[in-house]
């Protein structure tokens, strides 16, 4: 449950998938007579029951596919009647083929291609405007969409916005160390004090690395009580055979294994690494984020710098824009989350207590009831606290939830309370 997924048949689910409804969009790789490739993309919610606006939803990632692991969630948006309209990224699922089918060259990969897709599937879709609702780096293409096609956006949904991988990171690193290393909130001053001193015996930078990757998945799952009495065990020689499940599963943004038709990273290389500088190099101090990056940095393309330009785009904006942000984000905090927030100029914050990064992941419920208040143009239904109330009333569903309450009793039964 803690460790990678294993998806039996996903290459045949991802066909149903889209023979039951999918579509296809041809698009070019480059220069004319360059070759094209298939881009797919899924509408679920069938016509008759389609209610308010089209709802363009991005997944994370970048190497994220969108056919076969949000099923669950386009079918509960057909149930609510949300028109959800998910593309399958190029170079990636269905999606990774050009049409003599081989692999897409690195080189067709990039920010500017996939938001032109994603303007060729709302064309395809017979779609003017929508709602455009990315997650985690979902939000950078969704904000360089309306940046690109400012007339095809209705309104943005940024679930765990990021701006800048280089401009965001002094934010996210102090964020990290005021909370976990400093013990700056006294919520989280005791796990702090437990991470420092395991920290102060971690001699390399390998153990720094597995640390840090610990670091943000137990916080992010289960909260800071959990990882205090995990890190306290990890000290004292308990729960040994838990510490690197959870550690892969930190460091799970930086992997380089392809699950076919679920997270295939490797012909985005050239967006992650190369265009937003997921490889930017670690600092030196603690729970760095860039540590868990730095070893698949060495083998991928340098960092040339951002495709566009997010802070002057999203000042032009002036649609509304609904800023999703969990109080235990940790890869693209609270403080990035209100810095979006103060740039737009219809901004609105919506506060998720309990929840880690990517409300779309681990809270699907939150992220479905926001992109119905969005699409039927109700914004007050996120404001206030009758709506913070419905929030909290939501259930927790999925394999994240699963996730936290397994990790919150193995490391009860395992680990003394005090």
């Amino acid at each position: 449950m803690l460790g990678s997924v294993r998806r039996p048949g996903a290459a045949r689910l991802a066909r149903h998938l889209l023979a039951r409804s999918g579509s296809v969009v041809h698009r070019p790789l480059g220069p004319p007579g360059g070759g094209a490739v298939g881009v797919t993309w899924l509408r679920d919610t069938p016509p008759h029951a389609r209610r308010g606006l089209p709802v363009l939803v991005i997944p994370g990632g970048p190497g994220l596919a969108s056919a076969v692991p949000y099923r669950r969630w386009r079918s509960r948006a057909a149930a609510l009647g949300t028109d959800a309209v998910m593309v399958e990224h190029r170079g990636v699922g269905l999606s990774r083929l050009d049409d003599a089918g081989r692999d897409l060259p690195r080189s067709a990969v990039t920010v500017e291609a996939v938001v032109d897709d994603l303007a060729a599937v709302l064309d395809d879709a017979g779609v003017e405007r929508a709602v455009v609702d990315g997650a985690s780096y979902g939000t950078y293409l969704a904000q360089a969409f309306a940046a690109r096609h400012p007339e095809r956006v209705a309104a943005l949904v940024l679930d765990s916005p990021m701006l800048s991988v280089a401009g965001d990171l002094a934010a996210v690193r102090a964020h990290r160390r005021r909370l976990l290393w400093d013990g700056g909130e006294r919520s989280t001053e005791r796990a702090a004090a437990a991470v420092r001193e395991l920290g102060a015996r971690t001699t390399t930078t390998d153990l720094m690395t597995e640390l840090t990757a610990v670091v943000q998945a137990t916080y992010e799952l289960a909260g800071p009580e959990v990882l205090r009495r995990l890190v306290v065990a990890r000290g004292r020689g308990r729960l040994r055979w838990l510490w690197p499940q959870l550690a892969a599963l930190g460091a799970s943004e930086a992997s380089t294994s392809v699950q076919r038709f679920v997270n295939e990273p490797d012909l985005v290389a050239g967006i992650a690494y190369g265009q937003l500088g997921f490889g930017l190099p670690p600092d030196g101090g603690p729970l760095d984020p860039q540590l868990i990056h730095a070893a698949a940095a060495a083998t991928q393309p340098a960092f040339a710098g951002e495709p566009f330009d997010l802070v002057a785009a999203l000042r032009r904006t002036d649609v509304p824009v609904v800023v999703i942000s969990g109080d235990r984000d940790l890869t693209t905090p609270r403080p990035v989350a209100e810095r979006v927030v103060s740039l737009a100029r219809n901004g609105l914050l919506v506060t998720l207590p309990g929840t880690g990064h990517s409300a779309l992941d681990v809270h699907p419920e939150a992220s479905l009831l926001v992109a119905r208040a969005v699409a039927d143009g109700d914004l007050d239904r996120l404001r206030g606290a009758a709506a913070a109330a419905a929030l909290a009333r939501l259930p927790r569903r999925g394999l994240a939830h699963l996730g936290s309450t397994a990790l919150r009793t193995l490391v009860e039964v395992g680990t003394p309370a005090r």
